[in-house]
């Protein structure tokens, strides 16, 4: 039986294209250069900053992002991130009688810009909130502290296997790879309960099970 499922948010819910967009337009290389970049050090297993210093070598990340933000770029997040199949999915997933959650590696700020969307959900909360990143352990304990139901009622779904799934069935965890993003596209999750091109496509396995 499943009780709850939640949901990774990065190219699970919400697409990176205007993220990586205005890290190009910061940086002052086209598009799709910067998405080039991002593809390659994904590809070879790297950090996804590391696209972000092979435009800038050496560049402190961190300290780039500050200065986006004194610049008035901050966080932005609205409708037009969303995947279609997201307000869908979830909606017929809370229908079903399940609790719906979405956690995920953003900051304080993205949490609630998230909340404001009035998402069909039970719960939002981000590593920012809770101090602890995937994909230590230590967060999908607080996942498990917070979610109802016992870990094998409850179902992770993110697009990567290292993060996402891995984690998740280390903590006894169900969990659903889905493919969507490089990153879900490009690797498998044997390990997963469930692989799913779509939303769509897991609330369709998933309500009645």
């Amino acid at each position: 039986m499943i009780r709850a499922v939640v949901f990774d948010i990065g190219e699970t819910l919400t697409s990176d294209t205007r993220y990586w967009g205005d890290w190009a337009r910061w940086l002052g290389v086209p598009t799709h250069t910067m998405s080039a970049l991002v593809g390659t050090v994904l590809a070879e297993g790297r950090d996804n900053a590391d696209a972000i210093r092979i435009i800038r070598p050496g560049a402190d990340v961190a300290a780039e992002w500050r200065a986006r933000q004194a610049a008035g770029q901050s966080d932005a997040l609205d409708e037009s991130d969303l995947y279609p199949d997201v307000r869908p999915a979830l909606a017929r997933l809370q229908e079903a009688g399940l609790w719906v959650g979405i956690a995920g590696n953003q900051n304080a700020a993205v949490t609630e810009l998230l909340r404001a969307l009035n998402l069909p959900a039970d719960g939002i909360a981000t590593s920012g909130e809770w101090g602890v990143s995937k994909p230590s352990a230590a967060f999908f304990e607080q996942l498990k502290a917070w979610a109802p139901g016992e870990p094998h009622e409850i179902v992770y779904v993110g697009d990567h296997p290292a993060n996402d799934v891995a984690p998740a069935r280390a903590a006894r965890l169900r969990a659903a790879h889905l493919r969507r993003g490089p990153i879900g596209l490009t690797t498998s999750a044997p390990d997963a309960d469930w692989t799913v091109n779509s939303l769509t496509e897991l609330a369709d396995l998933l309500v009645g099970q």
